[in-house]
């Protein structure tokens, strides 16, 4: 079933607005680093509710409903690591990166261990933000494909188009505020879906709960830990890892902290970001649980062959009234296109700081840095399109993505780690430790492919990748240090 010719007018609508708000900014004189930092007047809330969309990207819209649909809130674990990355972002992450004045987060790579560290962590960045986006895209097309009929190829590449020329005319200042605007909209969609489905129960909030319990849809996990299967705690320290990943050594988080009028925003900017995320995203939690109980209820009706990220998809096109769908494929629309402006954003200005006026000799004017962050906010862009063109047909795009962020993110946590904890390291230890650990990662990654009982196997889940990773450098760094 497709949407209404009301719903289709109401995504075009929003598609243009965004386009002609990118536009209004496009139109604003700035130079370079007004693109990548706004120039510091952005202010407190706004930039929070860009941390907050970062986070909740389709990846939470779609994938975490998914998740709980097809199986718990297990998920949910990775949000409750967040208030703890957040207070150490907050004491120690934001005061370092205020105090650097670069708009690069791997600036401090170089300081402390030499060029090599920061291309080598600006590098995993760009390949961590690749896949990111192009599961974001991949997500967005679901919806789309059953609102417009049209296939998924197709809608990820009009997407992916549409925000990259978005991200390439606006810079951080259009991100964020169309941030802060996409973040209230998709709040409202996801309440407003709930109150919906919730309406649509048989029994309504108490049948809800009732069947969600008989069926141990609302458990966070084994509290068995294991090795070889995700359990509650495997996803917190992987969530705890990830986090302090992103607000310690992420491009995306470390601009907003730069981008605010002075330490004492960013600050609040973190917290606040961080802690909506966390009922926000039991929200879509909910969302997923009741998903199954709702087509529970109507047996034969969902179709068989659909994959759970679909579901909410199929819901939102088939079950909701004219024109609230059309709200809600706008809000989904809001969140993978704001997530995938930002990391489009972020990763120009890496290529820019760490890489342009890094190895060319002459200084760049500001026309010319101009120049090369739209280009290279172009060639993200088209690449994001070629990643969530491969990510099509994946079974969870949810276990897909947290799988690659943690072999993409290379362990840089830990070299970071080495650089702020350890105040006189030894280069060739930093180097030594990093090699290590990537060899690791890189043998992780290749026998995946080996058969199960290969002793060559990595054995573990894929989510130790990170957590092991990143104790391997920073272990291997302390340990040389200390005996040099």
């Amino acid at each position: 079933m497709k949407a209404s010719p009301i719903d289709l007018l109401v995504v075009v609508v929003y598609l243009a607005l965004v386009m002609i708000f990118g536009y209004s900014f496009y139109r604003k004189k700035r130079g370079a680093k007004g693109f990548t930092t706004g120039e510091g007047r952005l202010p407190a809330w706004a930039l929070g509710m860009s941390v907050f969309a970062t986070y909740v990207s389709s990846i939470s819209f779609l994938a975490l409903p998914g998740n709980a649909f097809a199986k718990d809130w297990s998920g949910f674990v990775f949000s409750l690591s967040i208030p703890l990355a957040a207070w150490i972002s907050v004491k120690y992450f934001v005061p370092l990166y205020r105090k650097l004045g670069s708009e690069s987060a791997y600036y401090f790579m170089e300081q402390r261990f030499g060029p090599w560290a920061r291309v080598y962590a600006s590098g995993c960045y760009l390949l961590t933000q690749l896949a990111r986006m192009g599961a974001i895209l991949y997500l967005l097309a679901l919806p789309m494909q059953s609102l417009l009929g049209f296939s998924i190829p197709m809608i990820i590449i009009v997407i992916g188009l549409l925000v990259m020329v978005y991200s390439t005319m606006g810079g951080l200042e259009a991100v964020v505020w169309t941030d802060a605007i996409q973040g209230i909209l998709l709040i409202s969609g996801a309440m407003l879906c709930l109150g919906l489905l919730l309406f649509d129960i048989e029994g309504g909030i108490l049948g809800f709960i009732e069947l969600a319990k008989e069926n141990e849809k609302t458990g966070l996990g084994s509290t068995d830990f294991s090795l070889t299967e995700s359990s509650f705690w495997l996803i917190l320290l992987y969530g705890f890892f990830i986090n302090l990943q992103n607000f310690g050594a992420d491009q995306n988080y470390i601009q907003r902290y730069i981008g605010a009028k002075d330490e004492k925003d960013a600050a609040r900017s973190v917290w606040m970001g961080s802690l909506l995320y966390v009922p926000v995203s039991l929200l879509f939690f909910i969302i997923g649980t009741a998903l199954w109980v709702f087509y529970s209820q109507k047996s034969g009706v969902l179709p068989e062959e659909i994959a759970a990220d679909g579901v909410f998809p199929y819901f939102i096109v088939n079950e909701l009234p004219v024109g609230i769908t059309g709200l809600l494929i706008a809000a989904i629309l809001s969140a993978g296109m704001s997530s995938v402006s930002t990391s489009i954003n972020s990763s120009a200005t890496v290529l820019l700081s760490d890489y342009y006026r890094k190895f060319k000799r002459t200084e760049r004017t500001e026309e010319e840095s101009m120049s090369f962050l739209r280009l290279s906010s172009i060639i993200m862009g088209l690449l994001s399109i070629l990643v969530g063109l491969a990510f099509n047909g994946v079974a969870s795009a949810l276990d897909a993505w947290w799988a690659l962020a943690s072999i993409f993110s290379g362990g840089i946590l830990g070299l970071f780690l080495l650089g702020l904890l350890i105040k006189n390291i030894k280069k060739t230890a930093s180097k030594v430790a990093v090699i290590v650990g990537v060899i690791f990662i890189v043998w992780t990654s290749v026998s995946s492919f080996l058969p199960e009982d290969n002793a060559l196997r990595f054995g573990l889940h894929p989510n130790f990748v990170i957590i092991i990773g990143t104790l391997i450098i920073f272990g291997i760094g302390w340990l040389m240090n200390k005996k040099s």
